[in-house]
């Protein structure tokens, strides 16, 4: 689907172009973390905070490994820009919510087109560049992540604060027209059509199995508790769904997920491992703003400025892990970042409600580095153990079981959050009669609590989230611990790719 590999500087507009394409992804996830407190505190509904993120990871992660399939068959370029299209749709709709149900909606459609995006731009560098070329031009597409770190959490800040957080939606629209514009005028493919069998089965059976299981994980707590008949039962058929959606891919002549990849030692332990990760991630990335809102009393603002440091480190680490993954291969770099993010979960932990801004900066910051190594290395090392005929699926499964991991990991924080924080806000006397914190995300409400009743609450809360760092700071352990089946050798040793880019 591409000519042979050229220098990154003679690709140099095609390279901005996907360059672009990827900060659409990376924005949304540092803007809409940052205004989500305040979304809150708006339309309602913290129970269900945890659905804001959980819906749209859900809907991309389940169209992954389809979009995949669907670039290796057809292109990459149609359904890159079909992705891009669905999301700026999505986008659009959310800036016009008016309850949770409709920014919970909205976000599914805005999820499903951001499922394309950053397996098929991956996809396109590692057909543009060989191995080499690549690890360094990891650290460019990891900048991206830091910029949009950066910026994203600054502008959702300013934006909501100054204009309302409708516009951490709208400012999708601009930024997308302009990428879709660059990807059809730098991008030249040639695609062999041939005759395809896709496998909508495989891919109706993953996305109910998966969810069945993170409704679960999402109302069980509030709804009828986890250990109830009907949770047992949910449960039961999301195994069901799981073990029907294995064997339609074991007879499917071109299945979703080819479940051949996994026989690769490589492959299977960059995807638990992404699992992990993710989840660790996106339980981190959910909470922290609504400590720095809901704890420390700070806006919109200020909890972009507490979540930015974790953007800065992850492209940092990023150019290092290019670099070194070419000398001492992936494994030193996948323990290096799992000791990372087990410094920075720990850290998490002893965050209090006046610990000072630095120490906090600190603690985002070593997980972000830890997170720049890790996903680096899962990323080109996937991309490195096929051929380039399956590189597309490899990518996007890579992707599939790192926002699974996301999903589930933010829709764990979310049932712990709630059920820790109905706890501890029962103890409170004077507290408003509601059935979650949104006082505490609403400056306007805070300001009309006594000091003592307001203290008692941010306490509260933060007690209440500790248990979410515990959790992260566990999945931190796990993922070292997995980090030590990783094949060792040098990344050329370990190159399975034919065909090159």
């Amino acid at each position: 689907m591409s000519s042979a590999a050229r220098p990154i500087a003679g690709r140099g507009w095609l390279v901005a172009a996907l360059m672009l394409t990827m900060a659409l992804a990376a924005l949304d996830s540092t803007i809409v973390s940052t205004a989500l407190p305040s979304i809150v505190g708006n339309l309602g509904g913290l129970s269900f905070f945890s659905w804001v993120f959980s819906v749209y990871l859900l809907a991309s992660t389940v169209t992954v490994p389809l979009y995949g399939k669907l670039a290796d068959l057809y292109g990459r370029k149609p359904m890159l820009l079909f992705g891009v299209s669905l999301f700026l749709i999505g986008s659009a709709l959310c800036g016009t919510s008016r309850d949770m149900t409709q920014l919970i909606l909205f976000r599914a459609i805005q999820g499903l087109g951001a499922g394309a995006v950053i397996p098929i731009v991956m996809t396109i560098v590692g057909d543009l560049f060989p191995i080499e070329q690549r690890a360094k031009i990891q650290g460019l597409f990891s900048a991206v992540w830091g910029v949009s770190g950066i910026a994203g959490p600054a502008v959702g800040g300013v934006l909501t604060d100054n204009i309302g957080w409708r516009w951490v939606f709208y400012i999708n629209l601009p930024l997308g027209m302009a990428a879709m514009t660059l990807v059809w005028a730098q991008y030249r493919e040639s695609v062999t059509r041939r005759r395809h069998s896709l496998d909508y089965a495989g891919t109706v059976l993953l996305s109910i199995a998966i969810t069945t299981l993170l409704y679960v994980l999402l109302q069980g707590a509030d709804a009828h508790g986890w250990a109830s008949l009907r949770s047992a039962g949910l449960l039961g058929a999301a195994a069901v769904f799981f073990v029907l959606f294995v064997l339609q891919e074991r007879r499917a002549p071109e299945p979703v997920v080819p479940l051949w990849l996994f026989r690769n030692r490589v492959i299977a332990v960059a995807s638990i491992g992404g699992v992990t990760a993710g989840a660790m991630q996106f339980a981190a990335v959910s909470t922290v703003p609504m400590f720095a809102q809901g704890v420390r009393g700070g806006d919109a603002t200020y909890a972009g400025l507490i979540l930015a440091p974790m953007s800065i480190g992850w492209p940092i680490a990023a150019i290092i892990a290019g670099r070194l993954i070419l000398k001492r291969g992936y494994f030193v770099n996948l323990l290096v970042g799992a000791t990372l993010l087990v410094v920075g979960a720990a850290g998490l932990t002893f965050v209090e409600r006046d610990s000072s801004v630095f120490f906090i900066a600190t603690v985002t910051f070593i997980l972000g580095s830890g997170l720049g190594f890790s996903f680096s290395s899962f990323i080109i090392s996937v991309q490195n153990a096929v051929d380039r005929q399956h590189r597309g699926i490899a990518t996007a499964s890579n992707q599939f079981f790192r926002t699974t991991g996301g999903s589930f990991g933010t829709a764990i924080a979310g049932a712990l959050l709630n059920a820790q924080l109905a706890r501890h806000l029962a103890g409170i006397p004077g507290v408003p009669s509601t059935t979650d914190a949104n006082f505490l995300l609403d400056p306007l409400q805070r300001a009309n609590l006594p000091a003592d009743i307001l203290i008692a609450a941010q306490r509260a809360l933060a007690s209440s989230l500790h248990a979410v760092f515990l959790a992260a700071a566990g999945l931190a352990i796990v993922l070292a611990v997995i980090a030590w089946f990783f094949p060792r050798g040098r990344a050329q040793d370990l190159d399975r790719s034919r065909g090159g880019a």
